[in-house]
């Protein structure tokens, strides 16, 4: 997705970068487009290894709360889980936090064979897409086995709580700040969500053990070769939370959660853990109508997409 955001090197950055890590040259270099935050680029090394670059938006950007220090969050999480035994999660070769080449951060991964799943999906039958939902439910349970003493960021600068009522508040409240700081109006009032989120901080309150939530596991982070996920990417908006905040057990993917379900060892949703989805859903569809104005999408059709799926959202989050 095109957005301002994106910080484009040019061939010789990425010839100084590419020898500072790997101490050589490149054969070719190709950009990845499919990406909504970073820039990112496929590269041929010298010695005929495939590797993936990915940088950073520039610090004089303007990105919301939640997005900053997205790369250091990406690659702690990556690292954090690159020894669980079978997890499809590229290795980090190296993180350059520094800014000291290029005005921006950046790291180079392992290259992922296979297409994202949102690429193919179409073109799969029923039992090949429940397949890779199930598949995908048991490597959600993975990740979401790394377990922490507090709710929130996984950086010590971000917002962090003791519990997931307030670390969740919180993260929300961030979200609305940003829409009032960029004067993002939206079809009903701040004072109005604020509100109605709040009328359900009992649902979060059951809610007692910290696990790691990739939380951006849609079809587009997941890599599919021959059948199988190859690789789970984008790490960057990483938290420590509620399990069931993971984009697979909610209304986008409704139509394979019974088999993600099964993968991941539950046997579906209970009522309460239903109505805690919704929240989690709604919070979702405030970002994705925030970000429209901070990102300055080109699409059109996407912003007008992201402002309907918002109403909907705060309709069934009222309906709760």
């Amino acid at each position: 997705m095109e957005n301002v955001n994106k910080y484009r090197l040019n061939d010789k950055e990425i010839e100084t970068i590419v020898r500072e890590a790997f101490g050589q040259a490149y054969i070719s270099v190709s950009e990845l487009t499919d990406g909504w935050a970073n820039m990112a680029y496929s590269i041929v090394l010298g010695d005929g290894r495939k590797t993936v670059l990915k940088i950073a938006p520039s610090a004089d950007k303007l990105v919301m709360r939640y997005e900053k220090n997205m790369m250091r969050t990406e690659v702690e999480a990556m690292r954090l889980v690159a020894d669980t035994p079978g997890l499809p999660v590229p290795r980090v070769y190296a993180y350059d936090a520094a800014c000291s080449i290029i005005p921006a951060e950046y790291f180079f991964m392992e290259y992922v064979e296979g297409t994202a799943m949102n690429k193919i999906r179409d073109s799969l039958s029923l039992e090949e897409r429940e397949a890779i939902a199930r598949e995908l439910g048991g490597y959600s349970r993975s990740i979401n086995a790394y377990k922490n003493s507090f709710f929130g960021s996984l950086q010590p600068e971000g917002r962090r709580k003791d519990n997931w009522s307030e670390a969740f508040e919180g993260m929300m409240a961030d979200v609305l700040a940003d829409g009032k700081d960029a004067g993002v109006e939206l079809p009903v009032s701040y004072t109005e969500i604020e509100k109605e989120v709040l009328r359900y901080r009992e649902l979060l309150g059951v809610v007692k053990e910290a696990s790691l939530i990739h939380w951006d596991l849609w079809d587009g982070n997941v890599f599919v070769h021959e059948g199988r996920i190859s690789g789970l990417i984008d790490f960057e908006r990483a938290f420590w939370g509620d399990p069931l905040s993971e984009f697979y057990f909610g209304r986008f993917a409704k139509s394979t959660l019974g088999t993600f379900c099964e993968g991941y060892g539950i046997n579906g949703l209970t009522e309460s853990e239903q109505r805690r989805r919704v929240l989690y859903d709604f919070y979702l569809d405030l970002i994705m109508a925030i970000e429209c104005t901070y990102r300055q999408y080109e699409s059109k059709d996407h912003i007008k997409w992201a402002y309907e799926n918002f109403a909907e959202g705060y309709k069934q989050l009222q309906a709760l």
